[in-house]
């Protein structure tokens, strides 16, 4: 127990360390500010989730400490809160088909909690975040455009040295003010994805190192056969249908669909990884399929289709019929 309380003690300290280089306002600090979950998911992963929760509670008591309370609320809630349940559900188990009464302990297969189940629930923190930082703008969603266009406004001036009433030509975008107006318009569907990848990239990254020291305790998964249950399809259709409302709960099913497409969009990942096994080709397809993500961003909309179809029409066991493989490995 007290190596327990030691190892998230350090996890903790490390997380803080990550959080507040967001502080000296560099772009290097970006990078670092989104792996702040990772030393807590590690730990959580590698001793226990208990160690994860002192870990986030450590972190957070030391922001505020060190900055204030609003520190605190923002590590906790933000990245402390969601890397300890991720990492609780990341260990649980429960006895297997092969399991029967009276099979010593330890022994018995177990089945783990479902890896696709783990990206869901990342897409859903990731949306309760950035849900629950939106009120802090506006109750309403006039009231909310505004304090965001302000706020905005005040960090675009800031950054380019620009006085209140002078005129901002931003490439590309036109005026100051246009610009302004569609940052506001694709901040929080922006910001509930990129909290959603960088959510599942360090649950991943903790993951692979925790597997490399030897503590991982759950075998690890076969990425590639990821499946989502099919009820989160439908909440995806109801909040796709609820963001076209003028309104504040508008725009918070807005950050909710964007969360859960980019979680289907892993999904497709998985889909491609699948359907692909056996074809010569395969290396350059994936890897140019990757590469075109990272530069471009938006074919991420096709791989979140392809991810659709597959929890409605189970494209991976129709594709692995066809060319006689097991429909799954």
């Amino acid at each position: 127990m007290l190596q327990i309380g030691l190892v998230g003690l350090g996890a903790g300290a490390a997380a803080a360390l990550l959080f507040a280089s967001v502080t000296s306002g560099t772009w290097m600090s970006i990078p670092l500010f989104y792996l702040a979950p990772l030393p807590i998911m590690i730990a959580g992963l590698g001793w226990s989730h208990w160690s994860a929760l002192v870990g986030a509670v450590a972190a957070s008591a030391a922001l505020g400490f060190a900055f204030g309370g609003l520190f605190f609320v923002a590590f906790f809630t933000a990245a402390g809160l969601p890397a300890w349940w991720l990492c609780y559900l990341a260990l649980l188990a429960r006895p297997g088909e092969a399991a029967q009464p009276g099979t010593p302990p330890g022994s018995a297969a177990l089945d783990w909690y479902p890896t696709g189940r783990l990206v869901v629930w990342a897409a859903v923190l990731a949306a309760l975040v950035v849900i629950i930082a939106m009120p802090g703008l506006g109750t309403d969603a006039e009231s909310f455009r505004s304090g965001l266009a302000q706020s905005l406004s005040r960090m675009l001036r800031a950054e380019t040295g620009t006085t209140a009433d002078g005129p901002v030509a931003m490439p590309g975008l036109g005026n100051f003010d246009r610009f302004v107006t569609f940052m506001v318009a694709a901040l929080p569907p922006a910001a509930a994805v990129i909290a959603t990848v960088t959510s599942v990239f360090n649950l991943w990254l903790a993951a692979r190192v925790v597997k490399f020291s030897g503590r991982l305790t759950r075998p690890w998964p076969a990425l590639a056969e990821m499946t989502f249950p099919k009820m989160i399809l439908a909440a995806l259709a109801l909040a796709i249908a609820v963001s076209f409302l003028d309104s504040l709960v508008g725009i918070m099913a807005g950050v909710v669909s964007s969360a859960l497409l980019m979680a289907y969009g892993v999904l497709g990942f998985a889909v491609l990884h699948a359907i692909t096994r056996g074809i010569g080709s395969r290396p350059f397809l994936l890897g140019g399929v990757y590469a075109s993500v990272m530069i471009f961003g938006w074919p991420i909309l096709a791989l979140s289709v392809l991810g659709i179809a597959e929890t409605a029409f189970d494209l991976r066991a129709r594709a692995a019929r066809k060319r006689g493989l097991p429909t799954r490995l």
